[in-house]
């Protein structure tokens, strides 16, 4: 008696699986990262399936990157001595005033521009940065042009989104005074003009000492010069620093940035600066 139920009950078994094959029910498959059943047999006969999980497929992380950006920012240029009217036209100084669009710039006793030094350095600096895959923006692409005006030149960093923008240019003052200062706006306009401003121009400062130029002797301070009348600085929303590098009008100092060599030593200086604040540096 005791046989002949088990074996009423195995056949039960066997034909309720049957009617689910013939009802036309796809069969199962696993799928990863969902639950995959398995019939659990009791005392009874069959009940409801138990969960077993099988491992998630895990994505590998994505990794993204973007080279810093560097705008430069040649003072001056090449003709802007023939549009006096261009040039001498006011535009907003950052402070609620005006300044005149741009000027001409300085040049040794001898005639080497301002506007030709201040150029040739930037390109420098810029095939050092990019070797060291920097992006460069550079504020004029050549030296026979008129501007940009000063405004512009300070909003150049907002719209390339620069990590960085950094000035350059040369001095013209009394024979006896020599030395380079870094200047940058203060008071300080914005978040950008304070903290990493006054970063981006000591690391500038501390590159120009290594690379064997003295502080200015007569203006600034320990190399360092805050000002609040320049209207490339006082616009700039990224962190942004002008290096005045030499009084062109020493004449030592004329000597140097006259020769290529010396101009290498001030774009190796810059471009070490640069990259010292954008931890690139060694």
């Amino acid at each position: 008696m005791r046989t002949s139920r088990r074996l009423l009950l195995c056949c039960a078994a066997l034909a309720a699986v049957a009617a689910g094959s013939a009802s036309g029910a796809p069969p199962v498959r696993p799928v990863a990262g969902a639950a995959v059943t398995a019939p659990a047999v009791t005392a009874r006969g069959l009940t409801a399936p138990a969960a077993v999980k099988t491992p998630a497929a895990v994505p590998a992380p994505v990794s993204v990157t973007r080279a810093p950006v560097v705008v430069l920012d040649p003072g001056h240029n090449g003709r802007n001595g023939a549009q006096p009217g261009v040039i001498s036209r006011p535009v907003p100084d950052g402070r609620g005033g005006t300044k005149p669009c741009n000027t001409t710039g300085t040049a040794t006793n001898a005639g080497y521009s301002e506007h030709a030094f201040n150029f040739d350095v930037a390109n420098r600096v810029a095939q050092r940065l990019k070797a060291a895959g920097v992006q460069v923006v550079l504020t004029r692409t050549d030296d026979n042009g008129v501007g940009p005006c000063v405004d512009e030149r300070g909003l150049a960093g907002e719209k390339h989104a620069a990590d960085a923008v950094v000035s350059i240019h040369a001095d013209g003052s009394a024979a006896a005074n020599s030395g380079f200062h870094v200047a940058r706006s203060e008071p300080a306009l914005n978040p950008a003009q304070a903290g990493p401003a006054l970063a981006l121009a000591t690391a500038l400062r501390d590159a120009m000492r290594a690379g064997g130029f003295r502080d200015s002797d007569y203006l600034g301070r320990q190399g360092l010069f805050p000002r609040p009348d320049l209207a490339g600085l006082n616009l700039a929303t990224r962190p942004t620093a002008l290096v005045e590098c030499a009084n062109m009008r020493n004449p030592g100092e004329a000597a140097v940035v006259s020769s290529p060599e010396g101009r290498e030593r001030y774009a190796a200086a810059i471009a070490h600066g640069v990259l010292m604040f954008l931890g690139r540096g060694p």
